[in-house]
């Protein structure tokens, strides 16, 4: 009962978002009794928590390990979102591409599933893919934000219609207006207007909640001529 009680307690704290703490319970079980789906939901959480926990190497084992013995195929959807996430996170994007592709050709679709793709087309710099991948998540989820910045932002960056770009950008910062990177997005937008003002504003309420992200920084930085 102890290895069932500490996975149990490691739920109980995964979705409490404390992820350090349900790791620590799951390291504690013993799976020896466990059967094979017990084993591979194990792995997913434990997974899971280095993941959170931005410990990408670990993430990648238990993940790969789901994906090689789960017969939920929902399981299997999930972690490959996660090893694509983890590949865009530590800028592996074509390992990154070719998860989602699999995801793809398996017959699974989701907005969240094109939104990374076009993060990863975005990195690379392949703005019309992005901006292409981005589209077809807004036609299954036509109020996705992560989409809505993502499009906007490319629009504004690249100059190729900022005024457009500013719209999918305020829109995603209406419904999420304590999310640091819409906020980044509306400064930068209404710094490509040249609304300097405007966009002094927007940015340093985005350093407010993300102080430590270099790319609002560096944008602050530019709008106010490195006064700050």
């Amino acid at each position: 009962m102890a290895a069932r009680d500490s996975f149990d307690e490691g739920k109980r704290l995964f979705h409490l978002k404390r992820w350090e703490m349900a790791l620590q319970e799951f390291l504690m079980v013993d799976s020896g009794g466990f059967s094979l789906k017990e084993s591979v939901e194990l792995s997913y959480y434990l997974g899971l928590c280095y993941t959170k926990l931005a410990r990408y190497d670990d993430g990648l084992l238990y993940m790969e390990q789901v994906i090689t013995q789960a017969e939920n195929s929902l399981w299997i959807f999930q972690c490959r979102m996660v090893l694509a996430y983890i590949y865009v996170m530590t800028k592996r994007y074509k390992m990154a591409e070719f998860e989602l592709e699999q995801l793809a050709t398996s017959g699974f679709q989701s907005a969240q599933m094109y939104t990374s793709l076009a993060y990863s087309a975005s990195a690379q710099k392949q703005y019309d893919r992005a901006m292409e991948l981005y589209q077809k998540a807004l036609d299954l989820d036509r109020d996705n934000t992560t989409a809505l910045n993502g499009l906007g932002y490319i629009l504004v960056d690249t100059e190729q219609d900022i005024i457009k770009g500013m719209e999918y950008c305020r829109k995603a910062v209406n419904m999420k207006p304590r999310n640091a990177a819409y906020l980044d997005s509306m400064g930068w937008a209404a710094f490509k207007t040249g609304d300097t003002s405007g966009a002094k504003n927007w940015l340093r309420k985005a350093l407010g909640i993300a102080p430590n992200e270099p790319e609002i920084q560096n944008h602050l930085k530019m709008a106010t001529g490195g006064i700050g």
